[in-house]
């Protein structure tokens, strides 16, 4: 298992290796046998960017059958979902901004990612999780009162792709088992979601060979696996903390 980070330092981008508080600075590409330079930072001392930049971040709906049943949904024949825009990522650490065009709920969604190592067509199962760099943890925030404000069209992107409301990080962890995993969203010292990641409909594998087969998946891109119960609003000044263990701890504060 390796976590690896993006950061900065004295105004520098560097991507690394975590190690315990020490970060061991690589170069290339992440993606392809990226080289050591022997330069090390403690993490203290840096300030955390997101972990890799995507093309774009592929998010799920009722893909966690616990959520399916609370909602009364039909569990779906294959995986729904939408886009969130690119200008949306947010590192941890960083501040999620209420938009200044919108003074209505906004929810927070702990989420699974999983990145793409390379770039994926058609793929098969088995080629789906050879294509799995690793996997991070997401905060798919959303103004929860534009989804579904025009009754003809639901604003799935709108809602979602506001400037901060794609936040994930802060590392991506790999060769770890994502259906041992169980994802917590801590919302100011409150558990508000305790949900297992094997409760998924589409797993990881499975989920990456579908959506290889509708659209090409370049290395760096994030697929959020879709949130379960436990989904509330944040207030101004709050803090929420997504956390799978053995992945990392993902805390930002809503302003």
């Amino acid at each position: 298992m390796a976590q690896w980070l993006r950061f900065n330092h004295h105004g520098k981008v560097y991507f690394g290796q975590l190690n315990q508080a020490q970060i061991s600075v690589y170069e290339g590409n992440l993606f392809d046998r990226p080289q050591a330079t022997g330069e090390s930072f403690a993490l203290a001392e840096v300030e955390l960017d997101i972990p890799c930049v995507p093309s774009k971040m592929v998010a799920l709906v009722d893909n966690f059958y616990a959520l399916v049943e609370k909602l009364a949904h039909a569990v779906p024949a294959e995986p729904l979902y939408f886009l969130k825009g690119n200008n949306s990522f947010l590192a941890a650490g960083k501040t999620i901004c209420l938009p200044k065009s919108y003074s209505g709920k906004v929810v927070y969604e702990g989420e699974l990612g999983i990145v793409i190592g390379k770039k994926s067509q058609d793929l098969t199962e088995t080629e789906a999780l050879e294509a799995i760099f690793g996997y991070t943890c997401i905060n798919d925030v959303t103004a929860i009162e534009i989804l579904q404000k025009d009754l003809g069209f639901a604003q799935w992107t709108r809602a979602k792709s506001f400037d901060t409301f794609g936040v994930f990080g802060p590392y991506i962890t790999t060769d770890i088992d994502p259906l041992s995993l169980r994802i917590q969203t801590i919302l100011n010292d409150q558990e508000r979601q305790n949900y297992p990641v094997a409760d998924m409909i589409f797993p990881p594998a499975k989920l990456v060979s579908l959506l290889s087969q509708q659209m090409t998946l370049e290395a760096g891109d994030v697929i959020a696996c879709g949130t379960s119960i436990g989904v509330g609003s944040m207030k101004p000044n709050s803090t929420v903390s997504i956390v799978i263990e053995g992945l990392g701890t993902l805390t930002n504060q809503f302003a």
